[in-house]
């Protein structure tokens, strides 16, 4: 669960150690990016800088979120919280997404029939979750998807790189 401006500014590395002991910045400091989605169906990403103490946002193409959960089910049937660790764990700790997000998300994906879902137990907890997997469709659907982000993601990356 990502930290509160309350939580982060109680947190031991937020406390200011005398002037003679500051640490010296971090040149490549890790923000989280928190993955939320809106009403207006659009991905927004929240960076948390622990330093500035401010959130800041960067609106994302929509769909990103779907995205990423199908290509996380690609690998094999998930709960719930296990497709929102699995996220973070491959971004390393940059994409968190939040609870808000996901299950709306998850429905969504079922609804459209890329996804199913299935009651069992969690291995982890041992109590019942909602077990999704990726269909057929979902398949095509990932493969469609993927080849449209690499073309929009290849195409900033010219605009960026552009010298002119």
């Amino acid at each position: 669960m990502p930290l509160t401006r309350r939580d982060a500014a109680r947190s031991p590395e937020n406390v200011s150690p005398p002037n003679s002991q500051l640490p010296t910045p971090n040149p490549q400091p890790r923000n989280s990016l928190l993955l939320t989605f809106d009403n207006t169906r659009a991905i927004v990403v929240s960076t948390f800088d622990k330093r500035a103490m401010a959130p800041t946002r960067l609106d994302l193409l929509q769909g990103t979120l779907d995205l990423l959960i199908l290509r996380t089910l690609f690998v094999g049937p998930m709960h719930g919280w296990a497709i929102s660790q699995r996220i973070q764990q491959i971004s390393q700790d940059v994409l968190q997404v939040n609870q808000g997000s996901l299950y709306p998300a998850l429905h969504r994906l079922e609804e459209a029939g890329w996804i199913d879902a299935e009651w069992g137990r969690s291995p982890e907890h041992n109590r019942q979750a909602k077990f999704y997997r990726l269909t057929r469709s979902g398949e095509r659907r990932l493969r469609e998807e993927t080849r449209q982000w690499e073309q929009m993601a290849a195409a900033v990356a010219r605009v960026l790189t552009n010298e002119a």
